[in-house]
């Protein structure tokens, strides 16, 4: 397997590239439901997991520099799935849990480790 390049990653490049437009180049009016409520959410798997990593990485967490595996995807989904939908919207008053965000976090982790596998 080869080298993963962490905020270098093709991936990880273009979700950060999707999400930078949707945010900033799109106007509202053009938005449907998706795009305003869940393209940041599927997107988080591929655009933070690299550099969250890469973090791990250089703090001696990670031992390696493969591609993310499926159990580091996994662990990192139901981490962030946790604390932003269970944990969040107790602690901060703009916060709410969607299950919603749930399924869309989970729809960019699982196409990311195909990419990641597979690409």
């Amino acid at each position: 397997m080869s080298r993963f390049h962490y905020a270098r990653d093709p991936l990880c490049l273009a979700a950060c590239a999707c999400y930078l437009v949707n945010r900033w180049l799109v106007p509202v009016e053009l938005k449907g439901i998706f795009l305003r409520n869940y393209l940041a959410d599927t997107l988080l798997i591929p655009a933070a997991l690299p550099l969250i990593l890469w973090v791990q990485r250089r703090t001696g967490l990670r031992t390696t520099d493969l591609r993310p595996d499926w159990r580091e995807i996994l662990l990192h989904l139901v981490v962030w799935t946790v604390g932003a939908e269970a944990i969040a919207p107790h602690l901060f008053s703009r916060a709410t849990g969607d299950p919603w965000d749930a399924v869309a976090y989970a729809g960019g982790a699982i196409l990311s480790g195909l990419v990641w596998h597979f690409g």
